[in-house]
């Protein structure tokens, strides 16, 4: 099981600047699968709370039907579009995957609505390069710790 703050500890840098694009907007994308396989994509908010990322959701949405289902799942957050004469100005867009757990939230234990934790299989950071001539790919994974791809 992964956490937001192992994120932290294994690569603090990364982890700081993917946290900023998360938090820059309060609405994110998650994507789920139905239960014919096929994905769903849905608006989400969630916190990071103790070190975890936390999901909270409406009790008899299909997100939340979809996660009791199949628990995997990928959070995207995008930032800004960049300035139209200087595209490395683009903060980039970041994504969580991973495996939703159930979880309490606060000390009272309280379900309602259905909070899970995300165990966390992978972080990326999707970004470019100062002279903006290749895209960046920063991917943490448990285990592996943090890589770089660089795409032309």
């Amino acid at each position: 099981m992964s956490t937001w703050r192992e994120v932290e500890d294994g690569a603090p840098d990364f982890a700081a600047r993917a946290r900023r694009i998360f938090e820059s907007r309060k609405h994110k994308a998650l994507a789920t699968l139905r239960s014919d396989g096929s994905p769903r994509i849905s608006g989400i908010e969630f916190e990071f709370q103790d070190g975890e990322v936390i999901l909270g959701m409406m009790p008899g949405s299909r997100k939340l039907e979809d996660l009791r289902r199949d628990p995997r799942l990928a959070i995207q957050a995008m930032s800004d579009d960049p300035a139209q004469d200087d595209p490395t100005t683009w903060a980039g867009d970041a994504k969580i995957s991973g495996r939703a757990e159930a979880a309490r939230r606060g000390e009272s234990g309280d379900e309602t609505p259905p909070f899970f934790r995300v165990d966390i299989t992978e972080v990326v950071l999707t970004r470019l390069d100062e002279p903006g001539e290749n895209l960046v790919i920063e991917s943490w994974h448990p285990g592996r710790g943090l890589e770089t791809t660089l795409r032309r």
